[in-house]
């Protein structure tokens, strides 16, 4: 069976990767109905890792559902 809907992008965004103190951080920028959300990350070596903020960063939000790729789709950040 064709699905017309899985061919389209249910989540748009652009990454970017950013060099910072030695660590390698993925930014998502979104557009579509996320337009405005910018998400960082990096993966650490452990929890316990201690690392320097960039001046750039924001709220914590790796715990927050509403930020999850699925979570956009079904209520995109536009709707908040």
């Amino acid at each position: 069976m064709y699905c017309a809907e899985r061919q389209r992008p249910l989540v748009e965004k652009r990454r970017d990767k950013i060099q910072h103190q030695g660590l390698t951080w993925e930014v998502d920028e979104f557009f579509g109905e996320n337009q405005g959300l910018v998400i960082a990350e990096v993966e650490l070596e452990s929890e316990q890792q201690q690392i320097s903020w960039p001046p750039w960063i924001g709220d914590e939000v790796t715990y927050d559902q509403r930020y999850f790729n699925a979570n956009l789709v079904q209520h995109p950040y536009r709707q908040w």
